[in-house]
C-alpha cells in the first residue's frame, strides 16, 4: 500500500520514543518564547517532562479559554512563540477568537490526509471551504499544493458556477463539507451537467452521514473524512484499503501527541474510554501544549489495515463541555469531578438532569463496588456544597454507565 512517507509505518514504540524525546525542548521553547505559556507553565522543569506521566500533570489550556486569554494578552493570548509581525496570516473565528498561520509550507499539515484520500500531483481540485475570516480554505489548499495538485479556489456558494467549473475543467477532486458536495451533485443533476470527472472528495467540518458516503460512492466518488481545528490544523484522517473500502476510525497525524482526558479535568482516561481530545502540537510558531479541543473521542485498539501504525481514534463524538443550567445555576463537569475527588470510592459518575421546564431534578449516578456505608448521605451533602443545588444519589455497579464521555446528561423534556 502507498503511504505519504516512512513516518506512517514506524513501530509504535519508535514513534512514542521520538515524541517523548522532543517534548522537553519543545516545552522549554514555549516557556522561553511564548509569554502566555511562560505564565501557564511557570515553575515547570521542562527537562523533567519526558514521559506521559509528568505531561499529564501540566495544566490543560482549553479552546474555551482562548477568548479570555486573548483579551488579557492581545492578540493571541501570548501562546504564539513567533512574534505576530513574523507570521503569515491571522484568522478571525466567531467570538472573536484569533488564530495564526505561519510561513512554513503546509503549515496546517493537511497533505498527509489528502494523500490518504487519493489526491496526487497533477490532480485538479476544487476547494469549496471558506477563504473568508476562517482558515478552512487555506488549511486544505496548503496540503493540496504541497502534494502538487492544481487548486481551483472557489470557496462556498454559487453552486451553478461550481458545477460549471467541475465540468469545464474536468476536476477530479473535491475539498469541502459533505453537505455542500451534495448540493453540487444535485445541481449538476438538475442542469444535466457532466461531472463524471469528479472521483474523490476529502470532507470535514461537519458530520458525514453514512448514507451520503454510500450515495456518492454509487456515483463513483469516494468520500474520505478529516478531523482538524482552526488552532491545531489536521488532527486525524481516514484511510482506505486497496479495494477502496474505508477503514474504521481515524488515524492520528504524525507529530502530534494525543491524550484522552476525563471532561472537566486533565486526567487521562483508561484505553478505549470516551473523553476529551487533548493535543500537544510541536508547531514552533504556535506551540500548544495540552490543548483541550472540547471534542469527545476514544482510542481504538490495534493498527489500521492500511498499514499506518499511529493511534486510531473513533472520530468526533460530541462536545466535552457539557455545562448545564439547573434551577438558574450552572453545573459543570469540573464540579462533578470535584465530587469524585472528594469520594475516591466512586469509580465513575454521571449527573443526570431530568424533569420538565421549571421542575428540574438532579441525580448523581455513581459506579461503586458494593454499597459503602454512609456514602450516599455523604455524596448528597457534597453535591449540595459543590453545586449549591440539592439532588439525589444512585449507586450502580461498575461498568453500568455508558461509555460515551458524558459527565452531565441533560435528559429534560422541553415543550
Amino acid at each position: 500500500m502507498e503511504h505519504f512517507d516512512g513516518l506512517e509505518t514506524r513501530a509504535p514504540a519508535v514513534r512514542e520514543a521520538s515524541l517523548m524525546a522532543a517534548l522537553p525542548a519543545h516545552i522549554a521553547h514555549a516557556q522561553k518564547n511564548a509569554p502566555g505559556f511562560a505564565r501557564i507553565l511557570a515553575g515547570v522543569d521542562a527537562a523533567a517532562v519526558n514521559s506521559r506521566e509528568p505531561l499529564a500533570r501540566l495544566p490543560v489550556t482549553r479552546k474555551s479559554d482562548l477568548g479570555d486569554l486573548q483579551k488579557a494578552m492581545p492578540p493571541l493570548g501570548g501562546l504564539n512563540a513567533t512574534p505576530v509581525d513574523k507570521l503569515a496570516k491571522l484568522y478571525v473565528s466567531p467570538g472573536p477568537i484569533y488564530e495564526p498561520e505561519g510561513r512554513a509550507p503546509d503549515w496546517w499539515r493537511s497533505a498527509r490526509a489528502l494523500y490518504a484520500a487519493g489526491f496526487r500531483a497533477g490532480d485538479l481540485v476544487v476547494n469549496t471551504f471558506s477563504y473568508h475570516f476562517t482558515p478552512a480554505g487555506a488549511l486544505s489548499e496548503s496540503g493540496a499544493r504541497a502534494l502538487g495538485c492544481v487548486v481551483v479556489p472557489t470557496g462556498v456558494g454559487q453552486t451553478e458556477m461550481q458545477v460549471a467549473s467541475i465540468a469545464g475543467l474536468r476536476i477530479s477532486g473535491y475539498l469541502g463539507t459533505p453537505s455542500f458536495l451534495t448540493l453540487i451533485v444535485d445541481k449538476a443533476d438538475e442542469l444535466k451537467a457532466d461531472i463524471s470527472s469528479l472521483r474523490k472528495a476529502s470532507v470535514g467540518a461537519e458530520y458525514l452521514p453514512p448514507a451520503l458516503r454510500q450515495a456518492m460512492g454509487e456515483r463513483g466518488i469516494r468520500v474520505m473524512q478529516t478531523y482538524g481545528t482552526a488552532d491545531l490544523g489536521l488532527i486525524a484522517y481516514e484511510s482506505a484499503r486497496s479495494d477502496g473500502t474505508v477503514n474504521e476510525g481515524m488515524i492520528l497525524d504524525e507529530g502530534l501527541l494525543l491524550e484522552i482526558v476525563r471532561p472537566g479535568t486533565g486526567d487521562p482516561v483508561s484505553p478505549g474510554e470516551v473523553g476529551e481530545v487533548v493535543i500537544t502540537t510541536f508547531n514552533p510558531d504556535y506551540p500548544l501544549i495540552r490543548f483541550g479541543t472540547g471534542d469527545l473521542s476514544a482510542v481504538l485498539p490495534g493498527i489500521s489495515p492500511c498499514g499506518r501504525t499511529n493511534v486510531r481514534i473513533r472520530g468526533w463524538m460530541g462536545r466535552a463541555d457539557q455545562t448545564t443550567k439547573v434551577r438558574a445555576m450552572f453545573v459543570t463537569p469540573k464540579q462533578v469531578n470535584e465530587l469524585l475527588r472528594r469520594h475516591p470510592e466512586v469509580l465513575k459518575a454521571r449527573l443526570v438532569v431530568e424533569g420538565e421546564t421549571g421542575n428540574d431534578r438532579m441525580t448523581l449516578k455513581c459506579e461503586v463496588k458494593g454499597e459503602p456505608v454512609g456514602l450516599k448521605v455523604a455524596l448528597v451533602a457534597s453535591m449540595r456544597e459543590v453545586t449549591k443545588l440539592r439532588g439525589g444519589v444512585e449507586l450502580v455497579a461498575p461498568g453500568s454507565l455508558p461509555n460515551d464521555g458524558k459527565v452531565i446528561e441533560d435528559a429534560r423534556k422541553y415543550s
